[in-house]
């Protein structure tokens, strides 16, 4: 089995490649889908979270997710302390995922996370493959097909690690700023070079 981390800043195109490495044969672990079902209602995190932030984050028992970003994306040691909270959950069952794409007799897993960098597991995986895209292609991604306000995406942008951090961390950098065919176009030029046939 060929284990990959994938990672890239918001409005990378981490999605796009995550897409292309699953249409390709891989098995795809999104950790950001795995953060939302960790805070479902009635989760242990989900209690967790209202414990340290209070009810202002939670509306008819589930997470009321822009009142907890707009307090995390504004404060270092709140974004942290989320962080410190629903980290080990996600970890948690990305190892379980992991290990059922074992079982399963899986050629090629992809742990598609979105803070691998910050969370300091680059060296989890047998390759880490990073997108990258300037800031200002990832602002207006972020304006024009989510309508964020212009200071809330840099906001969110500066919260994560740089592209350079991520870069130093990655065995593999693609480019995410152009069009979705050139990137999957370098994912494919990536699978031809480095899984196994």
């Amino acid at each position: 089995m060929l284990r990959i981390g994938l990672t890239g800043g918001i409005a990378s195109g981490k999605s796009t490649a995550a897409a292309r490495l699953g249409a390709l044969g891989a098995r795809v672990v999104d950790h950001d889908a795995l953060a939302r079902r960790a805070v479902e209602p009635g989760s242990a995190a989900l209690a967790d979270i209202a414990g340290a932030f209070g009810d202002r984050v939670i509306v008819d028992g589930a997470l009321d997710r822009p009142a907890l970003a707009d307090i995390v994306f504004r404060d270092e040691g709140a974004r942290q302390r989320l962080n410190g909270i629903v980290h080990p959950y996600v970890i948690a069952m990305g190892t379980a995922a992991d290990k059922q794409a074992r079982r399963d007799g899986v050629a090629v897993i992809v742990h598609d996370i979105p803070l691998l960098v910050e969370t300091g597991q680059g060296a989890d995986f047998d390759l880490v493959v990073t997108i990258a895209a300037p800031e200002e292609v990832r602002v207006d991604r972020l304006v024009t097909t989510r309508g964020l306000r212009r200071d809330d995406a840099v906001a969110r942008i500066r919260a994560q690690a740089s592209d350079g951090e991520r870069a130093a961390a990655a065995d593999v950098v693609l480019d995410g700023s152009g069009s979705v065919a050139d990137l999957e176009a370098q994912i494919d030029s990536f699978w031809s070079l480095h899984v196994p046939r």
